[in-house]
């Protein structure tokens, strides 16, 4: 009966595990407490005041109406919630993706939101592959490269807002140009209120930067709090104070800023994103000739924007000791999007500066992206009206403080101290990302490509000239790099005056090939042929199987093997001296 029993509760317990790999919920919320809901609600509200004067700066930088920030920042709190496996991370519109999404669609509403429809099928399609793995293809340098490129871009992209400038062109060296050439033509009133929000976010990210540590008197702790919860809420305050100000001049007749104007009003509606486009002049343009003008950048956009989440959810999940499942996560991110697309959202990512201060006000579960979602939707139903009174010199100092801190220029120098070759494709990323982003991005992949495969094709080989010479391979062998190992033997000992014999000593190489096996047998013919020999030793166990197979195959006369006592120079050297020949 125990047997029955047991067999039968396997398979349901192997069954509902699989549920709970899906459904990340239930490994947390069987366990819900209301402690945690505590936590989370306000953690959902001091993330509610600090995603909706973001959400509306973003869709400035992606060149869509501002509601359009508040469309893309609601649905990532709720599929999250169900299917995320970091406590930690918000989705929502970030800097990145919004310069990203601007260089592929060029501020049309219809496009960003078919994009991302399009984004989130192929970033759910690669976590239903289980291919988070290709992540790992994007090195560090690339990715530096392009974060510091896109803060100089949407930074300075951001200064003619602070100084009430029109008409400046969207592409950055056209853009700087006539930034400067317009200086005389600055708004008094917006260049002082942008630089005044820039002092205060300034002050108050300093102040957040250096509050007393937690063991400090009761009233610095009480000090701390205040002052850290006014930090936190800095973007919200400088916002809503900048638009009180403005309605103030507005309402006495004094149109002294440049503000957002009209905005749509209430929540999106649901319905399916566009498949097709009309142009100004009345043209229809299909389904397939949107995708083919997207182009590289629907390659560029999900792979950055999972790169982006997924960092920060391992970020967190080290910080605060628990593991992410990556593969989840793409799924997660691409249902986010390919709902988000339902209601005139673009495509969103997961947050560092918001994720940051979920943690700090220490979320205990996801759910508090549902408060910070219900925080969005009654800005929308509610708030809408007030918001076309925003200065866009203050959404400008809102966004010129998230983008700063990663202009990191410290890596520079820590890539020149470890690999100096690190910054080829810091530098191509970096420069080719101010002519169009996404073929920043790619070009930088490119880079470190080929320096992976010049490092494969070219193994480092110590010469060690003893009686014998000896060659030690400090790298495996693979066959890109069998045209230059076969060449550098020649030269060192086939064409010397006489010939030499050779050791070759295989210790580092774990696993090689078969172009890279036959070629050995060539030189061990040449070899052979001008009466000294190449020996290999210090083999792996894997090698000496496959190069004892392959070897034969290749030499089915030849019948010696070499011994196995062959793991150390002294013993090679007396092998040598037998006068047999080694294969």
């Amino acid at each position: 009966m125990e047997s029955l029993l047991g067999s039968a509760s396997a398979p349901r317990c192997c069954s509902f595990s699989t549920v709970k790999s899906w459904l990340p919920i239930l490994t947390w919320l069987p366990n819900y407490n209301l402690r945690w809901l505590q936590m989370d609600v306000l953690a959902g509200l001091t993330v509610g005041m600090t995603v909706v004067p973001q959400a509306l700066a973003y869709a400035d930088v992606a060149g869509l109406p501002v509601q359009f920030g508040l469309y893309s920042a609601f649905m990532g709190g709720f599929i999250y919630m169900f299917l995320g496996t970091s406590k930690d991370v918000t989705l929502g519109p970030t800097a990145i993706m919004s310069l990203l999404c601007f260089s592929v669609v060029g501020g049309e509403p219809h496009r960003a939101v078919l994009l991302s429809l399009l984004c989130g099928l192929i970033q759910a399609t690669m976590g239903l592959l289980r291919l988070g793995f290709l992540l790992d293809f994007i090195s560090y340098p690339v990715i530096k490269g392009f974060t510091c490129a896109a803060a100089v871009t949407i930074g300075f992209g951001q200064v003619k807002n602070i100084l009430g400038l029109r008409g400046i062109p969207t592409e950055f060296v056209l853009e700087v140009y006539y930034t400067f050439a317009k200086i005389p033509e600055a708004r008094v009133g917006d260049v002082v209120l942008g630089l005044l929000c820039l002092i205060f976010l300034i002050t108050l990210t300093f102040m957040k930067m250096t509050l007393p540590s937690d063991d400090a008197p009761t009233y610095t702790r009480v000090a701390r709090k205040l002052i850290w919860a006014v930090a936190t809420m800095r973007n919200a305050l400088v916002v809503v104070g900048a638009t009180v100000v403005s309605f103030s001049w507005e309402a006495f007749g004094h149109h002294i800023f440049t503000i957002t104007g009209e905005t749509a009003q209430g929540l999106p509606p649901f319905k399916p994103p566009p498949t097709s486009d009309t142009t100004a002049n009345g043209t229809n343009v299909t389904f397939g000739e949107i995708v083919k003008d997207f182009g590289s950048g629907l390659a560029v956009i999900p792979f950055m924007g999972l790169l982006e989440s997924i960092a920060i959810a391992k970020a967190f999940g080290s910080q605060n000791g628990y593991r992410i499942v990556a593969n989840q996560e793409l799924l997660a991110i691409g249902l986010t999007n390919i709902m988000g697309s339902f209601v005139s959202a673009y495509p969103v990512t997961g947050s560092f500066g918001r994720t940051a201060v979920n943690s700090q006000t220490g979320v205990c579960t996801p759910a508090g992206g549902i408060v910070t979602s219900s925080i969005v939707l009654l800005s929308l139903a509610f708030l809408m009206p007030a918001f076309c009174y925003i200065p866009k010199a203050s959404l400008a100092a809102v966004i010129i403080c998230a983008v700063a801190p990663m202009a990191d220029y410290t890596v520079v120098k820590k890539m020149w101290k470890i690999y100096k070759l690190d910054l080829l494709p810091f530098g191509v990323t970096f420069l080719v990302c101010f002519w169009e982003v996404q073929y920043g991005i790619i070009a930088g992949v490119a880079m470190s490509g080929a320096l992976l495969l010049y490092n494969t094709a070219r193994p480092k080989i110590k010469v060690l000239d003893h009686d014998t010479l000896v060659l030690e391979l400090r790298s495996g062998v693979s066959f890109p790099a069998t045209e230059y190992l076969s060449h550098f033997i020649h030269k060192t000992a086939l064409q010397e005056s006489p010939p030499r014999s050779v050791v070759l000593d295989c210790h580092h190489v774990s696993v090689i090939d078969y172009t890279v096996v036959t070629e050995l047998a060539d030189l061990l013919r040449q070899f052979k042929a001008q009466g000294v020999r190449l020996v290999f030793a210090r083999l792996e166990h894997r090698v000496q199987l496959l190069r004892s197979d392959c070897f034969r195959k290749c030499h089915p006369k030849r019948t010696q093997r070499l011994s196995d006592d062959l793991c150390c120079f002294t013993k090679v050297r007396h092998a040598l001296s037998g006068g047999t020949a080694a294969a």
